[in-house]
Formats: structure tokens, C-alpha cells, sequence
């Protein structure tokens, strides 16, 4: 009988059921919004454990990542150590299709394994990602079509503009994380609705400054005062904003939990198999490894009439996909443990995954 990899664990959560295909909702940046008068305009403190204990509920965002579980495992560290483990969920936002195969098992099984008994799965209502990138078209083609007959001129001649997120357009993280996430908040604070005064609730996230200057610029901690009304006060709060990569591979090491295999075949990033905002060396990845997913994409493509990516078509990724399969051969699966080595050395790393399989018995 062959030891249990990652994969081979059977899920804990009952699956979503297969969405309707409906419009995205109005984005956020549309809607106007009074903050109530009880919602703090700054943090009362930046103290990671005063966070902790002031917090009625630490929910942690897991995309299955590599900063996620380094976070999840230094949060869990101090909450463990001050007591106050069970005010912490963790939550994963399902992507669906667009997202690597097993990323959900895993985060489920980080948050068991550091000894979180609450995960939560939340999903967007309603169209996928690709699905919502095709209404969004036809409703940028219409206003444009429309404002063009008010012009006088011929609506057949305009051209949308592009339905793909980008990064000064990122409506999927709206539509498709933080929304249903936010849903989440609403049910922790109906829990609580006990204590007659709005719930607070610490949202951890894993960006990093390293990761983009537009990340850098972000504060560690702040008051989300769009996901905050009357009944409850949302603190975000980036634990790990000013860790560099060493340091997440050093958290992970030392946490002993399993990552996911796409660093070891040489991802910078996980969420979305094919992110617009990943590199090339990640899209092409995405590409070899799930190449029916790209081909799903290249055929979105052609119905919104714009590249995936602006100035990189996802035609141009499958192609160079395809000559990395010719010049080296079917995408084979590097050894486990490649991407960490890079971070803490190869001893280290044969520790670490040592211990996984006397721990866990896990063989991934």
C-alpha cells in the first residue's frame, strides 16, 4: 500500500454546486456607500498579538499559496500561544476551473495540520471567471454601440474595450475573492450577534512588498471600512507585508507543512492557472501543464476580440508551450522539494520532507 500524497486525500468540504450561468454583480467602484458612524478610521494598534487579542475572529485567506501558508502557520504560532486558537478561520476563496487542480484540498489540509478546526469554502455566484470575461464583453459592446447611435455614428465601426481583468482593471478579485468572502463575514458576525456591538474581525492576508510595487505601497494594517458597517469592523491586517522570499521558504520549512507542486515545476505564484498578472515563465507553465484550460482561454479570446494579457496573446503562450514540449519533451514533474531547496539548501530540505513523511505521511 503506497503512502498518501496530498492528493490522494479525500476533500473535507462538501463541493459547491455547479453554478448558473449569471451577469457578474455591479463592481464595487459603482455603488455608493456611507461608512457608518461606529467604523474607526484608523487601527487602534499594529501589535501583532494586541491584533490578536482585541480581534473576535481571525480569518485567515488561503489561496493554497506559498505566503498564505507561511501566514496561516506564524498566525497560528501567536494565536496558539496566547490562547485564543479558536477565533481563527480559515477561508478559501474557489475559483473554479481557473484555479489549479487540488488547490483547494491543500489549503484544507494546511488549516488541519496546523490545527485550525474551522475552514470555510466560499464561491461566486452564478458564471465562472472565463464565463463573466464574455458577459462583460457583451455589456462593454452594447454601452458602446449604444453611445455611438447618441453620436450619430455607425455602432458597427466601435470597438469595446477590453473585458479581460488587468492590472488597473482587477474586477475577478471583486467578483470572485473578495465578494464572496465578504459573505463569510456576514455569517461569523450573525454568529455573534450576541454581544450587542459590532463584531471585529481581523482579515489576514498574504501580500508581500516584494511581490510588486503596487504591494509595496500597501499598509501592513488598516481599517477596511468598505467591508465595515454598523455590525461588525473589519481590521486587514498583512502579517508578512516586509518578508522576503527566503524568509517564506524558511516559515514553511519550519512549519513542515506541504506546499504545492507548482513551485517546484518553477511558479512564482499560484492562484489562477493562467493569472494576467503572472510572469511568462508562470503562464507558460500554466499552458504545458492544463493546456485544455489554455485552449479555453485562446477560444475567449477570439469572442471578446482582445488578447488575454495586453501585448501577449494567449495564442502566443500556447505557442512557445508548444515549443518547449518539442524541444524537451512532454512537461515531466521535477523532484519534490526543488523550490524549496532553492530557498534553505537541499539538507534542509530533505529534513523538512523527512519529517512530512514520519508527521503526515505524506509523500508530495
Amino acid at each position: 500500500m503506497h503512502s498518501p500524497t496530498l492528493f490522494d486525500l479525500p476533500s473535507l468540504t462538501t463541493p459547491s454546486p455547479a453554478p448558473t450561468a449569471t451577469a457578474p454583480a455591479e463592481p464595487e467602484s459603482r455603488r455608493k456607500r456611507t461608512v457608518h458612524a461606529s467604523v474607526p478610521t484608523v487601527p487602534r494598534t499594529t501589535v501583532p498579538d494586541e491584533l490578536i487579542r482585541d480581534a473576535d475572529w481571525i480569518v485567515v485567506s488561503s489561496s493554497g499559496g506559498k505566503d498564505s501558508q507561511a501566514m496561516l502557520s506564524y498566525i497560528v504560532q501567536r494565536a496558539r500561544a496566547l490562547g485564543m486558537l479558536d477565533k481563527v478561520v480559515v477561508v478559501h476563496a474557489d475559483l473554479g476551473r481557473a484555479e489549479w487542480d487540488g488547490t483547494r484540498e491543500l489549503a484544507e489540509l494546511q488549516a488541519g495540520l496546523c490545527g485550525v478546526r474551522r475552514f470555510e469554502v466560499v464561491r461566486a455566484p452564478g458564471a465562472d471567471l472565463l464565463d463573466r470575461v464574455e458577459i462583460r464583453y457583451g455589456k462593454l459592446k452594447a454601452k458602446a454601440e449604444k453611445e455611438a447611435r447618441e453620436a450619430g455614428e455607425d455602432p458597427a465601426q466601435v470597438k469595446a474595450p477590453p473585458a479581460w481583468p488587468s492590472s488597473s482593471a482587477r474586477w475577478c478579485t471583486s467578483d470572485v475573492k473578495r465578494g464572496p468572502i465578504r459573505t463569510l463575514y456576514t455569517r461569523l458576525t450573525n454568529e455573534l450577534a450576541h454581544l450587542g456591538r459590532p463584531v471585529r474581525i481581523l482579515a489576514c492576508i498574504g501580500q508581500r512588498a516584494a511581490e510588486s510595487d503596487q504591494r509595496a505601497k500597501l499598509t501592513p494594517v488598516e481599517i477596511d471600512r468598505r467591508a465595515s458597517n454598523g455590525k461588525r469592523h473589519i481590521t486587514t491586517w498583512r502579517p508578512i507585508h516586509a518578508w522576503s522570499d527566503r524568509k517564506v521558504g524558511r516559515e514553511i520549512a519550519r512549519s513542515r507543512l506541504p506546499y504545492h507542486p507548482a513551485y517546484d515545476w518553477g511558479n512564482r505564484r499560484l492562484s489562477c492557472v493562467l493569472c494576467v498578472l503572472g510572469c511568462n515563465n508562470d503562464l507558460v507553465n500554466g499552458a504545458r501543464r492544463v493546456p485544455e484550460l489554455a485552449a479555453a482561454y485562446a477560444r475567449t479570446e477570439v469572442t471578446v476580440g482582445a488578447d488575454f494579457k495586453k501585448g501577449l496573446s494567449m495564442a502566443e503562450i500556447i505557442r512557445r508551450a508548444r515549443v518547449l514540449d518539442e524541444l524537451e519533451g512532454p512537461a515531466a514533474r521535477p523532484p519534490a522539494g526543488t523550490a524549496m531547496a532553492g530557498h534553505v539548501g537541499r539538507a534542509r530540505t530533505s529534513k523538512y520532507r523527512s519529517r512530512q513523511t514520519v508527521l503526515y505521511g505524506l509523500t508530495a
